[in-house]
């Protein structure tokens, strides 16, 4: 399941509805069951999950559905992506978990090539047996969002390809820098003194003008080269240095375009850190699909990593960053740390 804080569109139509859904998952769903919360007229939340298994729709319905109830939505519509026989009863299984919560579902539809069909209204003037059809490309939703910087990728393989492994020669050469990286490592802790090594110093000052770098650099529009990616992301297996960028890590573009850069560059073994890290931006700045697939790469390779675990619990668990605002304040006990939210940046 992928959740995300979604950006503020507002829905006069099912149309509107199933124009905006791309919008505010970051791709357009296949195979797909979706939940779009709502207060009043606005949407304020979208959590997306894989169809499932016929056997068992119930228990995945229940959980998304708790997710919802947490961000306080007034109503909710379901919208299933697929043919008839196995959007149905997840569509169903999702009202009745939805009913559990206490929140009234507007319409619940089922979309598929180009054509849409309600599952509660039977009135053949407004929803034909053979379905509605509608035109993403005409609403004043598609508009809206794209005006607003929102991006709909043609589908999640789409989304996934942004935090794939670079392949071929380039990948190669980026071996070679880790390796160099490594002695370069093996070089600076020789040459540490014995305090040095036993307070972990060397490798602090070293991580920690390693991240001001590259952070200065994404902000002025310069990518890291090879040697600078390996010495990185070899620095951010040290705790410290990893705290030391996710407090300077937030919701702004240039930062969830270094670590996805960084997380595709990356040696397998070194992709913990940057993963999570371009989990949190993503999360920040409500791109909870990107976060959802930034995190299963990540836990894929290295599944007991302590930040990515956390993320994904949070995703899962639908915790808008809005709940934890000002987090984290790594190492400053009773202090928190004030972020500077999307919307006070201006739209994206």
């Amino acid at each position: 399941m992928t959740s995300t804080d979604a950006p503020r569109l507002a829905v006069r139509s099912p149309a509107d509805l199933v124009a905006a859904v791309p919008y505010l998952l970051g791709f357009h769903p296949t195979d797909s069951l979706v939940v779009v919360a709502m207060r009043g007229r606005r949407v304020t939340f979208a959590a997306r999950l894989d169809l499932p298994a016929p056997a068992d729709p119930v228990t995945p319905a229940r959980h998304l559905a708790v997710v919802v109830a947490r961000q306080a939505a007034e109503t909710a519509t379901v919208l299933g992506y697929g043919p008839a026989t196995r959007v149905t009863p997840g569509v169903d299984a999702i009202r009745a978990a939805l009913a559990d919560e206490g929140i009234p579902v507007l319409d619940a539809l089922r979309v598929t090539d180009g054509r849409y069909w309600s599952y509660l209204c039977a009135e053949p003037e407004c929803c034909p047996p053979d379905g509605t059809p509608y035109d993403v490309s005409a609403s004043a939703v598609t508009a809206a969002a794209v005006f607003a910087g929102q991006v709909a990728l043609p589908d999640r393989a789409a989304l996934v390809a942004q935090v794939a492994p670079v392949q071929g020669a380039d990948r190669a050469a980026l071996t070679r820098a880790a390796e160099r990286a490594e002695r370069r490592l093996t070089d600076l802790l020789d040459r540490a003194s014995r305090t040095d090594l036993t307070s972990g110093r060397s490798v602090r000052v070293a991580g920690t003008a390693a991240v001001r770098l590259a952070l200065r650099g994404q902000r002025r529009g310069r990518r890291l080269t090879d040697d600078e990616v390996a010495w990185l992301a070899l620095l951010l297996t040290d705790v410290t240095v990893r705290d030391f960028a996710w407090e300077r890590t937030d919701g702004r573009d240039e930062d969830i375009a270094l670590w996805a850069d960084v997380l595709r560059r990356a040696e397998p073994e070194f992709v913990a850190a940057p993963g999570a890290l371009l989990a949190f931006a993503a999360w920040q700045a409500g791109q909870g699909a990107l976060a959802a697939v930034a995190l299963e790469r990540t836990l894929a390779l290295h599944p007991d990593h302590s930040l990515a675990r956390l993320l994904d619990d949070l995703l899962r668990h639908g915790v808008p960053p809005a709940r934890l605002d000002g987090w984290p304040a790594v190492g400053v006990p009773g202090v928190v740390r004030r972020r500077r939210r999307r919307s006070d940046r201006g739209p994206r």
